[in-house]
């Protein structure tokens, strides 16, 4: 192994945030990063919140003497809803599994006696670090609803969206993520690699800023009690873009489906991250959704498009008039190559918009063009889901999501 080469230990567990866990996973690996993903419990499968089923690489059990230059803890509940994230709802939802595991906190001790690198988001600074000891002096932050209980444990309570004092890093939710991933890739690796890295996402420049898209041919998006969704994904779908539509839209209340093209509900995606799909895209080739929408990959992407299956769904949903979308390399590979986009104006992600017919619109981050909504990179990944929850639900509820993930 390179002297160069850095390791790193995220941790899951049922309850797991899959958005956080994900993103870090994921943009790490981006930098360079050699990523462990370990689970906490008896076995490599956990229920992430919201219905999300993750795999892990290896058991906590199997490496606990291991030594890694950073260990990142994601929060962790059973499920969170809206009224609790903006604090309307008292008490926490879940298990505590990450602070209750013995060898987690063993291990993260001894990471901070031999300085190394400890990073923690939303709950976890408060939760885990902070009732371990290791905040005692220390400037940090966290999940709003959690800055009482972090305040108790550390010296000063930032609310800051990312924080560093000395070898601790601390963020505050699933809206400030990627920004923290891209801080740690700086603490391992340095300015200019986290630049490059950022520069690659579209990392939204102003974070915390409420969120806008572009929309041109207003049209209201429909559906009956329920917006009823497919996410499809593929081997080497973009998993940053994939998990944020599912756990923003389920967070929304929406009925997602993920559907795997191909024959194994497992699929790897284009950082290597272990998802699990519901059920197989066969299952549902002859159902109706209110919305299909894709995730990229410039890999997975083609995956998708050569799904003859999907392009079929997708063509009957155009017939319809009924919405259907994709970011990154989606709206080129699957739409532009399938004629999906004609009379429509997109984005995609800059390494092949050239391939766009109609290249009016390719720095708008997400576009809304009646019925077809396309968005460009990991880094638009959450303003994209949550346009998605305006034109089904309004713009208050989207703002809502949006102040309640930290967007």
């Amino acid at each position: 192994m390179a002297s160069s080469t850095k390791t790193v230990m995220i941790p899951i567990a049922h309850g797991t945030e899959p958005l956080e866990a994900v993103a870090m996973i994921t943009v790490l690996r981006r930098g360079g990063a050699d990523v462990t993903v370990a689970s906490v419990e008896d076995k490599v499968g956990v229920d992430a919140c919201h219905n999300i089923k993750m795999v892990a690489d290896t058991l906590l059990s199997d490496i606990t003497d291991s030594i890694f230059d950073l260990i990142v803890l994601p929060s962790c509940f059973a499920d969170i809803s809206i009224d609790y994230m903006i604090g309307k709802k008292g008490g926490l939802p879940g298990g505590e599994t990450l602070k209750n595991c013995k060898p987690l906190e063993n291990m993260v001790k001894k990471q901070d006696t031999d300085g190394r690198l400890n990073a923690a988001i939303c709950c976890a600074p408060a939760l885990a670090l902070g009732t371990w000891g290791l905040l005692e002096g220390k400037t940090a932050t966290g999940y709003p609803v959690f800055m009482e209980k972090l305040a108790a444990t550390c010296a000063t309570a930032s609310e800051s969206r990312v924080e560093i004092d000395g070898r601790i890093v601390t963020s505050r939710g699933p809206g400030t993520t990627i920004e923290f991933s891209i801080t740690l890739i700086e603490q391992l690796f340095g300015k200019d690699k986290a630049d490059e890295v950022s520069s690659g996402l579209l990392v939204r420049p102003n974070p915390g800023e409420e969120f806008t898209f572009t929309e041109l041919n207003q049209t209201n998006w429909s559906f009956e009690d329920t917006p009823q969704i497919l996410v499809p994904i593929a081997e080497d779908s973009e998993e940053i873009e994939a998990i944020a539509l599912v756990d923003i839209l389920r967070r929304a209340k929406a009925n997602v489906v993920i559907a795997a093209v191909g024959n194994s509900l497992e699929v790897v995606g284009s950082r290597k991250a272990k998802l699990v799909a519901d059920v197989l895209l066969d299952e549902v080739a002859e159902k109706s959704f209110d919305l299909i929408v894709l995730p990229g990959g410039l890999n997975g992407a083609p995956r998708l498009a050569s799904c003859e299956k999907l392009v079929n769904m997708l063509k009957k949903q155009a017939e319809a008039n009924k919405p259907y979308g994709g970011i990154c390399a989606s709206p080129v590979y699957v739409f532009e190559h399938h004629g999906l986009l004609k009379g429509k104006k997109a984005t995609t992600h800059p390494v092949v918009s050239d391939k766009l017919s109609d290249q009016s619109h390719i720095e708008h981050r997400v576009v809304v063009d009646g019925n077809v909504i396309t968005s460009r990179a990991p880094g638009t990944a959450m303003e994209f889901s949550l346009a998605i929850v305006e034109k089904f639900y309004g713009r208050e509820k989207a703002v809502q999501l949006a102040k309640a993930t930290l967007v």
